[in-house]
């Protein structure tokens, strides 16, 4: 893995390089083993906390990592396109616009003991700023070549704070074009619906069921790029115990080894109904 600046990375994008690189100031990842239609996206697998923000966080250690989406990387390594924030949402929140990025609370909770000065939340809105300079180079590579793209946006979340039965898998679409991509929106339903899981896991999946897809990763690229597709897909927390902090590999494994095959048959089927 290299260590590059957000120039040198979109330089390495533009001339369509092969490499596997973390941003100079340690806040995102990004590998790219070849160059094809899909990319598979994680937002909020990352941990990272600014050390000058420590003392002034209300939110423990173990608060912001219930609220992350841990090992969302990792159900999408093996693919050829990945790009992966190392920050916590709790440092700035790469799935929102910049002007709400940096939380003044947090579910229910106020965030800091003190207000940020200016100064510290630039450092994090620069982070911020240069993620989507690469999303915003990796993409328009992507539909320069292909004339389309579909972006997996893999996320988390806390089924066990509902107070009703909610599915293994949600995919949120209300920000995307569900008229020309229903057949592929549904088709991804399905493909996770039939993921066979440990500890006798039941795999279900639903539309717009817990969330909507109103993330900005997706806003962003669906705004900027008519041809890509972007899934926000989001897995209930059972391959971990979201109460006691244990994970539990052998179903971040499972989840892994269907996707190995069936993300990439559903990219390849994509691709056939709709390059244009």
């Amino acid at each position: 893995m290299l260590k590059l600046s957000v120039e040198e990375i979109i330089k390495k994008i533009q001339n369509e390089e092969v490499f596997e690189a973390v941003s100079n100031d340690y806040s995102f990842t990004l590998k790219i083993d070849s160059y094809v239609h899909y990319v598979c996206g994680a937002v909020h697998d990352g941990h990272q906390f600014r050390k000058e923000l420590w003392t002034n966080c209300k939110h423990t250690e173990y608060e912001r990592w219930y609220e992350e989406d841990p090992e969302t990387k990792n159900m999408v390594i093996s693919h050829p396109i990945v790009i992966a924030g190392l920050d916590s949402r709790f440092e700035y929140d790469l799935n929102r616009a910049p002007d709400t990025a940096i939380y003044e609370d947090a579910w229910g909770k106020q965030l800091w003991y003190k207000p940020l000065s200016e100064e510290m939340k630039n450092k994090s809105l620069d982070k911020h700023k240069n993620f989507y300079k690469v999303v915003e180079a990796l993409i328009s590579k992507i539909e320069e070549k292909f004339g389309i793209c579909i972006v997996y946006d893999m996320h988390s979340y806390n089924w066990q704070r509902w107070d009703r039965e909610v599915p293994t898998w949600n995919l949120g679409t209300a920000n995307v074009d569900t008229n020309r991509f229903s057949e592929v929106i549904e088709s991804w339903r399905l493909t996770l619906e039939k993921m066979p899981l440990p500890n006798g896991i039941k795999s279900t999946s639903k539309i717009n069921d817990t969330f909507q897809g109103n993330g900005y990763f997706l806003k962003f690229i669906t705004q900027k790029f008519k041809n890509t597709l972007v899934l926000a897909t989001e897995i209930a927390k059972v391959y971990c115990d979201e109460l006691n902090q244990i994970m539990y590999p052998e179903v971040v494994n499972a989840v892994e080894n269907y996707l190995q095959t069936e993300l990439k048959n559903h990219a390849e089927t994509f691709y056939k109904e709709h390059k244009l």
